[in-house]
């Protein structure tokens, strides 16, 4: 699979303090503008904006033939997407909320992902699936998942996950040239987070981790919505005398697992917190991997943070589902009671 990042537009650099939400907003803008054959579909972008207000004002500056909405079938708005791609365009499909996107799972496994295999490399689906997931918005269910282990075992898809807003203008603009479908997991608890947005300087490749804090005494590995949260636990650590190292780990699939591999080995600890269930959950792998790499040099099992197996719970129970920051510390000192030693 290529990766292929767009050139910074021409016109002079600019950083601008935006939300996460509108960083988005901007890269779909930008990339519009950039490819007449960039288009956007999905159920109620157009006139609306979306639900979360991200595709606001694009319809009526681009047209209904380039912001499209659907009809209420996220199937028919993948398997659209796939006919379109096919046809030389690059669809940008939106799915309402996580839990809406299982009616198109079989489009998005069975055929998206495949395609350029099947065809032995004549036909490619440049589609990018924008999927707002996670929890914490006191939603009601269907509203709350975090579905990304499931797309992650299906090969030939691309899955990242922005933490804010400078990663969600790139990895946007990064995820919309490639020429491989992309899932792009968007934290939607984080869509209103402030922060600069330099529009002239790309972030890291989209396909990368990221190391956020240097530390040397154990790695604190997460992605999307539980980043802010690594870092506050990374704090509370520190002032107990813990050095914590965090990863933003940005990309699941294909996964930097060097990057995380060479962090557990410095610091000989890890911990990889996510929303999903630990049971099953991507964390798992990672935490295989690093073993694979890394284990003469850990002191202490990989652990993992995150829900609970079981359906997501009601908006009033939901902090007690979600990994905070107390979890996270309290899995870092439990790294300690190991009995290992340097």
């Amino acid at each position: 699979m290529t990766t292929t990042t767009p050139s910074p537009q021409a016109e002079e650099s600019t950083v601008t303090e935006m939300v996460l939400a509108k960083a988005i907003t901007a890269a779909l803008r930008d990339e519009l503008a950039a490819d007449e054959r960039t288009l956007l579909i999905g159920e109620d972008i157009g006139a609306l904006g979306g639900v979360f207000r991200v595709t606001d004002g694009l319809q009526a500056e681009f047209g209904t033939h380039r912001v499209i909405d659907s009809p209420l079938a996220e199937s028919g708005i993948i398997g659209t997407s796939i006919g379109m791609a096919m046809r030389g365009y690059r669809p940008v499909a939106e799915i309402q909320f996580d839990g809406f996107v299982f009616p198109a799972f079989n489009q998005i496994t069975t055929q998206l992902a495949k395609i350029h295999n099947r065809t032995d490399g004549a036909v490619s689906a440049p589609v990018t699936i924008r999927l707002p997931y996670g929890g914490h918005i006191g939603s009601i269910e269907h509203h709350s998942e975090s579905p990304e282990a499931l797309f992650a075992h299906t090969a030939g898809l691309r899955i990242i996950a922005p933490s804010n807003p400078h990663d969600a203008y790139w990895m946007t603009r990064q995820a919309i040239v490639s020429e491989d479908p992309v899932i792009v997991l968007e934290p939607k608890r984080r869509y209103w987070l402030k922060g600069q947005v330099d529009t002239a300087n790309p972030a890291p490749d989209a396909f990368t981790a990221q190391v956020l804090t240097e530390g040397t005494d154990i790695t604190l590995a997460t992605y999307g919505p539980l980043v802010p949260v690594a870092l506050a636990a990374a704090e509370v650590a520190g002032r107990e005398g813990r050095s914590v190292e965090v990863i933003d780990i940005r990309s699941i699939s294909p996964l930097d697992d060097e990057t995380i591999a060479r962090s557990a080995a410095k610091t000989r600890r890890l911990v990889v917190a996510h929303e999903a269930p630990t049971f099953g959950g991507f964390g798992a792998e990672i935490a295989a991997r690093v073993t694979e790499r890394a284990y003469p040099r850990l002191l202490a099992p990989v652990l993992r943070v995150g829900g609970f197996h079981m359906p997501y719970p009601p908006s009033s129970q939901e902090h007690r589902y979600l990994p905070d920051i107390d979890r996270m510390v309290e899995a870092v000192e439990r790294s300690f009671a190991y009995g290992r030693t340097r």
